[in-house]
């Protein structure tokens, strides 16, 4: 029987590994996003605690130093938070980029791999027609030789 031959092969492989190529981007973008934001609610957090921090040495013997310190850690986390507020919107930037990448490798695949099903489909429509006309073959083939064997029948039976 013959065997199903995809002529396109190597190019939906190739498709297939830019594909996983694109999900391990998208992989990492996700991963450095992720981290982006820990970063974030870690700064959010530290301001949080300044500014308890701040409000507790105001109620006690006020300390002019520390509350200077305060003061400018504070500024400092609000520059921080600014600032990683920053890379986390590059890093949803760069993670929209890499899904649209690799939503266009999906349709890609896709595509080839719809055409390797339509190529398999013709191949075995074809395979079928031979069959069907090898039958046809050996029916009339069967058909000729009773058709002979009667006309021999017939001869002796004359003579």
């Amino acid at each position: 029987m013959a065997k199903f031959v995809y002529r396109m092969q190597s190019i939906l492989n190739i498709k297939e590994k830019m594909e996983d190529q694109a999900k391990q981007a998208f992989a990492a973008a996700r991963g450095q996003l992720t981290v982006e934001e820990e970063r974030l609610q870690r700064l959010i957090q530290r301001r949080i605690q300044y500014l308890a921090e701040g409000a507790m040495l105001r109620q006690q013997v006020l300390d002019p130093l520390k509350l200077q310190e305060n003061k400018a850690a504070l500024e400092y986390i609000k520059e921080a938070i600014i600032e990683q507020g920053i890379r986390v919107k590059k890093a949803e930037e760069a993670l929209e980029r890499a899904r649209v990448v690799l939503q266009e490798y999906r349709i890609d695949r896709k595509t080839h791999e719809q055409l390797k099903e339509a190529a398999f489909e013709e191949f075995k429509r074809e395979i079928a027609k031979e069959e069907s006309k090898e039958v046809d073959e050996l029916v009339s083939y069967v058909y000729g030789q009773r058709g002979h064997a009667k006309e021999a029948e017939e001869m002796l039976s004359i003579q």
